[in-house]
């Protein structure tokens, strides 16, 4: 078959008519043995605008994830809080104290003899018997030793579940520009639950300046706290955890610890154990007992008792002191030592805290007055008629209480309508006040002849 014949070829070519095949070889197709050729060129790329066009996009898509991530992190509290919002804080509130006085044997016997109608009066020989006889029976091996030692381990890891490690974080760069991170660990307390967050009592002194804080509770979970208030005086902090942070688990395992009494004059010879980091690392124990508690830390608005004890720690122990129900009575702060006591662990005691924690825990500022100021003596009442009140011993430079005209050697005897007996009455009215508060104070100064009544006005300030 030829391509290119028409119909009619085909007939006349069937047919085999010689004219026709004559035609048809006389017929040649027209080829042309040069055509035209089109190259297509490829366009130059403009290599400016190729760039410039790049980092058009690369700024605008930065520009954009930016612009989301802000969007996110300002909406996503917003809409979490919308969805789920969070249960107000609660006031925290510690149970008041009373002063309480253990009771004598002596004391218990004349007790005893008063309930009884008709008293019975037991000779010196008859008791002594009855004391040997009781004695005779007791036996102290070491199985009973060994028992001893079993229940106060008990009890320390019980009160355990309430002691934490709290880790500061610095950066800082060395001599060769290389940025590391030092890290500074001391104990601290759980000491209250506000229903948002748990918060953590713990002396700050040891890691100033610290750009993060890590908490380690006692199954080794660690979150990072938040600082809600310091108080400059002693060094004490309060740092709250979330409970979102903690986790369920945790939570099913700490303990919040209970705060005792470090009010009676019995404490000497008290056994305690330091909980925390008494010998320098964490999860230390120590076992002894009180040795002192009269001594009070001189500090401006504050009246705070230190604790001695007989148990030898490092000088820069953290932690608390126990006692055999498990109630802290102090907190470890060997700052006070004299050279003649050395490593001995000291304390402050928890009565006295117990006023600073709870406006810490509530981050409510406290009213700042600026003395110094302790009990009148019974003595200077007696033989000098001294009056009874609060004796002014330092003035703070440019405080409130110099403003006002307050001197050293005045005695404050009343504070709006509240008598004052004591300089611890003192600071309870200075605790429940406020700052910026207005009180009109009584007091009496020295004369040529006598003591003289005098009343200034105050305008407290805040006190950090």
């Amino acid at each position: 078959m030829v391509i290119g014949m028409t119909d009619d070829d085909k007939r006349k070519a069937e047919t085999g008519n010689p004219e026709d095949i004559k035609e048809r070889a006389e017929y040649t197709p027209s080829v042309q043995s040069d055509f035209l050729r089109e190259k297509m060129k490829q366009r130059p790329v403009n290599k400016k605008k190729l760039l410039r066009r790049t980092i058009v996009t690369v700024v605008l898509a930065v520009v954009f994830g930016i612009v989301a991530c802000l969007t996110f992190l300002i909406l996503e509290p917003v809409i979490n809080n919308w969805l789920y919002p969070p249960e107000e804080a609660k006031e925290v509130q510690f149970p008041e104290e009373t002063i309480t006085e253990e009771m004598n044997p002596e004391d218990m016997l004349t007790v005893e003899e008063q309930e009884k109608e008709e008293p019975v009066e037991l000779e010196l020989e008859l008791v002594d018997e009855k004391i040997a006889e009781l004695l005779s029976e007791v036996t102290f091996g070491l199985e009973e030793y060994r028992t001893v030692y079993d229940e106060l381990s008990a009890l320390a890891k019980d009160v355990s579940r309430s002691i934490v490690t709290v880790t500061g974080v610095t950066s800082d760069v060395d001599w060769f520009n290389n940025i590391y991170e030092s890290e500074a660990v001391v104990s601290g307390v759980i000491v209250a639950n506000n229903g948002r967050a748990m918060l953590i009592l713990v002396n700050l002194n040891n890691i100033k300046n610290a750009e993060k804080i890590v908490v380690t509770f006692c199954d080794q979970k660690q979150a990072d706290a938040k600082l809600v208030q310091k108080d400059d005086s002693t060094g004490f902090a309060i740092l709250s955890v979330s409970l979102m942070a903690i986790g369920e688990e945790t939570m099913d395992v700490i303990n919040i610890a209970t705060l005792g009494s470090s009010n009676t004059s019995n404490m000497p010879g008290t056994p305690v154990m330091a909980l925390g980091s008494p010998m320098g690392t964490s999860g230390s124990l120590c076992y002894g007992m009180i040795t002192s508690s009269g001594t009070v830390i001189d500090q401006v608005d504050s009246a705070y008792k230190l604790i001695f004890t007989d148990m030898y720690g490092s000088k820069n122990a953290t932690g608390v002191l126990v006692d055999l129900k498990g109630m802290v009575v102090g907190i470890i702060d060997n700052s006070y030592n004299g050279s003649d006591r050395g490593n001995l662990i000291s304390a402050y005691g928890i009565s006295e805290l117990k006023r600073t924690i709870t406006k810490m825990s509530n981050n409510q500022y406290r009213a700042y007055l600026g003395i110094h100021g302790a009990d009148v003596p019974l003595e200077a009442i007696l033989e000098s008629g001294m009056p009874r009140g609060a004796y002014i011993k330092e003035i703070e430079m440019d405080s409130p209480a110099m403003t006002a005209g307050i001197q050293s050697g005045d005695v404050i005897v009343k504070i709006n309508d509240t008598e004052i007996e004591t300089y611890n009455e003192l600071l309870n009215v200075l605790y429940n006040a406020l700052p910026e508060d207005v009180v009109t104070i009584t007091l009496m100064r020295q004369g040529i002849d006598s003591f003289q009544e005098m009343t200034v006005t105050v305008t407290l300030t805040r006190r950090m």
